[in-house]
């Protein structure tokens, strides 16, 4: 592929070289360097991959992507780009790498405090039982039909998250469901293409310290980027800081909790401890344009309100 046709949905500048270069593989990781690829010099918490871009071009790279100046490259054989942020750059060039596999599924992001890896397996499992094909991505696991891939991330990294997709997609997947972590918002790994639906579960002071978060406004403010990023958000109206998580939000918003302002709301909860049956019953009001046939009149139970959603 053409370095032109990566680069084609960022800004950057060619400080060197041409864009008419041959690209063979995308690599961010300069112990996988092989002849003609494009290098991505990322900056982590204890490696720079600016300091070993010398190293790539004498590994065979054609072309750097770098946010500052590197030593050593001057006058090679290499192109070198530069580019405000190489994560950011990076999800973009994964996403034209792969063809853009995510245009191909229905990607349903859930992000919050808790309870992010439960209702990925209740939502994949619920739309399993309608009969779609679903992958997931996730703290645990990423699963790829019959594969189970143990997690490194709880959202991997752009590069490892396109190749997920295109994978999904090869294998006729309709839908994957990811945990979409503040890590990953903050870091730029879920750029280069749309969520359809973006899930807000709750949110708490948590991740906040060295290599996180440096305080709990910066950690809010990361969680409500997937609001900007997804056609359809549906949030917790309950939780007490959901103001933060939407305001300028650019999707259309839904709520769902047991208070009055929630768009879909429960109410007259029920305990059911049945033999072989557990769970909670109640109510729903608000939100009933949709096609559920109902367990008795009126009656919803937790299975039916996220079939809902």
């Amino acid at each position: 592929m053409k370095l032109s046709d990566l680069l084609g949905e960022i800004s950057y500048e060619c400080i060197q070289g041409t864009l008419s270069v041959d690209v063979s593989a995308v690599v961010y990781d300069s112990r996988k360097i092989s002849r003609g690829s494009l290098f991505v010099c990322i900056e982590g918490l204890n490696f720079d991959g600016h300091g070993f871009a010398a190293e790539a071009v004498g590994g065979g790279a054609c072309a750097l992507i770098v946010s500052k100046p590197v030593e050593g490259v001057e006058g090679k054989d290499v192109t070198v780009i530069r580019v405000e942020d190489t994560r950011y750059a990076l999800a973009f060039i994964s996403a034209a790498w792969f063809g853009h596999p995510a245009k191909k599924l229905k990607v349903i992001g859930i992000t919050g405090t808790k309870g992010k890896t439960t209702t990925t397996y209740m939502v994949k499992s619920i739309l399993e039982h309608a009969g779609f094909k679903v992958g997931l991505i996730g703290t645990i696991e990423t699963v790829i039909g019959g594969r189970h891939i143990h997690a490194e991330n709880t959202t991997p990294e752009s590069y490892v998250l396109q190749e997920d997709f295109a994978k999904m997609a090869e294998e006729g997947m309709d839908a994957v469901v990811m945990e979409v972590s503040s890590q990953a918002l903050k870091l730029h790994r879920t750029q280069g293409f749309v969520f359809d639906y973006g899930i807000f579960t709750n949110l708490e002071p948590d991740h906040i310290g060295k290599g996180e978060h440096e305080s709990f406004e910066e950690y809010a403010a990361c969680k409500s980027r997937l609001f900007v990023q997804c056609r359809v958000g549906i949030v917790n109206g309950d939780d007490v800081h959901v103001g933060r998580i939407v305001e300028g939000h650019s999707c259309v918003l839904e709520t769902y909790g047991m208070g009055e302002e929630c768009m879909l709301r429960a109410g007259n909860l029920t305990l059911v401890n049945a033999p072989g049956e557990r769970g909670v019953d109640f109510h729903v009001s608000g939100l009933t344009d949709f096609d559920v046939e109902l367990p008795s009149p009126g009656r919803f139970s937790v299975y039916n309100a996220l079939c809902a959603i």
